[in-house]
């Protein structure tokens, strides 16, 4: 069977080999697009800060000292570093 259109011919088969790529490609550039956006998005709003990680540490019973407090912060970004 052809499809006509304005003077191109086209099989059905090119047609559904067509749709099957562009899905592929959008879904390809989807997926990526979303995980550079979500990446920038926790580089620029980490999911714990200091205070946060204070506030924990003061329910756990211990004294948040700042050396520990820096300590736990640069524990945690080098794990983040690690799984990338």
């Amino acid at each position: 069977m052809l499809l006509v259109r304005e003077g191109i011919v086209l099989a059905t088969w090119i047609w559904i080999l067509i749709v099957i790529v562009v899905g592929l490609a959008c879904a390809f550039g989807g997926f990526y697009g979303a995980r550079r956006y979500m990446e920038n998005y926790l580089k620029d709003n980490p999911p714990i800060n200091e205070d946060q990680l204070r506030a924990m540490m003061l329910q756990m019973g211990q004294k948040p000292s700042q050396r520990k407090l820096h300590q736990m912060m640069n524990a945690m970004k080098q794990q983040s570093r690690k799984s990338k």
